[in-house]
């Protein structure tokens, strides 16, 4: 509950303050959240996008009770982590509809993971940079804007690619407003 509270604090301090709708061809912000992921991981990935141009923007992410790829809590399995993402994002390949982005971005997670194993606990600490590179495409209707991506990275711990592995693969599903 208090990680949802966060999360609607977080919403509320980015958004600009009530001003003058923009038109969709100029958008100067978006909100969004990780739909899918909320969904099959239980994690809270909202995320907010300032524009700078028509075809760029500055990204910066929230994600509460963060995964490791796609692997499960549970069976004697727990994620205790939270890690904040900050993206540059090129759109082209598309109108006003819809778009092709790709953004290169820096994730720093932290947090730890634990396991038990033959009835004793393991803890590796998740406390990481990472660096990698995000695509997908962005459809937009009125100032919806929806659409899949897919992400890899490098994560930086030597401790993280020992329990895991140094690369990371990540999708979703963004729904997000722009105004």
């Amino acid at each position: 509950m208090k990680k949802i509270v966060i999360a609607i604090v977080a919403l509320v301090i980015l958004q600009n303050p009530l001003k003058a709708q923009t038109s969709l061809e100029n958008p100067r912000g978006e909100v969004r959240l990780n739909f899918l992921n909320t969904i099959l991981l239980g994690s809270v990935e909202v995320g907010y996008e300032q524009f700078i141009a028509n075809d760029q923007s500055i990204g910066v992410e929230l994600h509460l009770n963060d995964r490791f790829g796609y692997r499960r809590a549970g069976d004697a399995r727990d994620f205790s982590a939270t890690s904040f993402l900050l993206s540059y994002n090129f759109y082209f390949a598309g109108d006003d509809r819809g778009k092709i982005h790709v953004s290169p971005f820096f994730k720093y997670r932290f947090g730890e993971y634990t396991e038990a194993i033959d009835s004793s606990i393991t803890v590796t600490s998740l406390n990481s940079g990472q660096i990698g590179l995000m695509s997908g495409y962005r459809w937009n209707y009125n100032n919806f804007a929806f659409g899949p991506f897919a992400a890899i990275s490098r994560v930086f711990s030597q401790e993280v690619a020992n329990t895991f592995s140094a690369i990371e693969f990540k999708a979703g599903f963004n729904v997000g407003y722009r105004f």
